[in-house]
């Protein structure tokens, strides 16, 4: 991922960045949205076209300031949903002991509760943004309590997440349903609207006032961004929602996100098979180096 350095066999993580894919697609829970699995490897793909210079961000070139390892992808077992879990979990407790900045690209959204699941196990309180058109708190989609669709239910009942400082931010349209909406409220979750976000007229002012809600109480933020939180006219290898961000609004957002400190950040819901130019797989090499430039220019590290 964007010229990582090969860390799949390594005996220790020496990088400053830790990215690693999670191929993992649980049940379907509309139609023949899926291949979402694909993702990491498309998404991976699509990074060697790109530097990690940004000219419109005060000339930063990130990787003069963090050095880039991946460690591949998290195993899978399609047949066994329970076990693949406990897989994702596994995985992510050696990478949180290790106190670098992890990146991991989806894979449908239920992956970022047992990735979550496991940061807690560090004993460390934390505090969600969550970047996303729905809320994905269902109880559970025909039996499968780890769908796509649940994975915040999930978190709203794991001991050291603060519900109070998950932001549920960019929800809109009608696929939510009414039950979603109490279900976040029951849980003393923040639900911020597409037209909370479009009623500001300062957004970067907004995404502190976010990044402060989301940071009260807790010992770390981080940051998960389904990519249909952008208007589908943005992402048109995602599902399909419309009335959503735009990409420049997506990026203003998280770059402030990054310079007030997050501890890692998940990228999930590409499907390559939906998108003929792999765009939206193109835009997370983007959206990464964003919230990475923003961690850098904040002072959270530089070598």
């Amino acid at each position: 991922m964007l010229g990582a350095k090969n860390l799949t066999d390594a005996s220790e993580y020496d990088t400053d960045v830790l990215f690693y894919g999670v191929p993992w697609e649980a049940s379907s829970t509309w139609g023949d949205y899926t291949g979402v699995e694909l993702g990491p490897k498309q998404i991976r793909l699509s990074s060697a076209r790109y530097s990690t210079y940004l000219p419109e961000l005060d000339h930063i070139n990130v990787e003069d300031h963090l050095t880039f390892g991946d460690v591949g992808d998290v195993t899978i077992n399609p047949h066994n949903v329970p076990d693949t879990v406990g897989n994702i979990e596994e995985f992510a407790d050696k990478l949180w002991g290790s106190g670098k900045f992890l990146v991991g690209l989806g894979g449908d959204h239920s992956v970022t509760y047992p990735i979550l699941k496991s940061l807690t196990k560090t004993g460390k309180k934390v505090g969600i943004i969550h970047l996303d058109s729905h809320y994905d708190n269902n109880e559970e989609f025909e039996g499968d309590k780890y769908a796509r669709s649940t994975p915040f239910k999930r978190l709203y009942e794991t001991e050291g997440i603060r519900n109070e400082s998950m932001i549920h931010t960019g929800i809109k349209g009608p696929r939510n349903k009414p039950e979603n909406g109490r279900a976040a409220k029951e849980a003393g979750a923040v639900t911020l609207t597409i037209n909370d976000i479009r009623a500001q007229s300062d957004l970067k002012a907004y995404a502190n006032e976010i990044y402060d809600m989301a940071s009260k109480d807790v010992d770390v933020v981080y940051l998960t961004i389904c990519s249909d939180v952008l208007d589908f006219a943005f992402n048109p290898g995602g599902p399909v929602d419309g009335n959503g961000l735009n990409s420049y609004e997506l990026l203003t957002m998280i770059y402030e996100f990054g310079k007030r400190g997050l501890c890692g950040m998940d990228y999930v819901e590409v499907y390559p098979m939906q998108d003929a130019n792999q765009n939206s797989a193109h835009f997370v090499s983007t959206a990464i180096l964003y919230v990475l430039a923003g961690h850098v220019q904040g002072g959270h590290h530089d070598k």
